[in-house]
């Protein structure tokens, strides 16, 4: 994830009304891959820009619970799985409310999170999240190759089967990134790897 450059908290708000005008949205949900690997990792970041303008009290309550990142890095992945679900993105597309649980969940449900859990987690934690993440990459990119019916009605199966090729290849990409962060990566000051 990247963060928005200090003292530009308006980010986060101005790539979340980008996304939400009519001609973004219907680009970004003419395809499947499009739909899935693009719009809701870009609503995901618009969140994650939004941590700035978090008040510092409602940061701080949430630490006792969120200890280490891991409450949050856990909301952020159930929440992703839910939009991983093609019945989800059929949704999205058929219901303007669920179009809207999107436009708000993402970044508020993953982006927020996010930002606010991945600075507090050590090595393990981020280790077992990037390991899920690489694992569900490949676990959904073989489902979709290789499913041999559409498994989104507003989709067709070419499409469908672009979609796990590429998620096939975010999980090598991730994969050996991370091989090279592990091998190659800076060490801190305490000691310990950072992913």
């Amino acid at each position: 994830m990247t963060v928005p450059p200090r003292g530009k908290p308006w980010l986060g708000p101005m790539l979340w009304l980008a996304l939400a005008l009519p001609a973004a949205r219907h680009a970004l949900e003419a395809t499947m891959t499009l739909h899935m690997l693009v719009q809701i990792p870009l609503l995901a970041i618009a969140g994650w820009w939004l941590r700035p303008l978090l008040p510092r009290g409602a940061v701080k309550s949430l630490a006792a619970w969120n200890r280490g990142g891991i409450s949050g890095l856990l909301l952020a992945s159930l929440a992703a799985m839910v939009w991983m679900l093609p019945r989800a993105l059929d949704a999205a597309l058929e219901e303007p409310w669920i179009e809207m649980a999107k436009f708000i969940g993402v970044p508020l449900l993953i982006g927020v999170p996010l930002a606010v859990s991945w600075p507090h987690a050590g090595f393990v934690v981020r280790g077992v999240f990037l390991a899920e993440v690489i694992a569900t990459a490949f676990r959904l990119g073989w489902l979709f190759l290789l499913a041999p019916q559409r498994w989104c009605s507003n989709y067709l199966l070419s499409d469908q089967q672009r979609l796990g090729k590429a998620m096939l290849a975010i999980g090598v990409a991730i994969s050996l990134l991370l091989a090279w962060k592990l091998m190659w990566g800076r060490i801190d000051a305490d000691g310990t790897r950072r992913l």
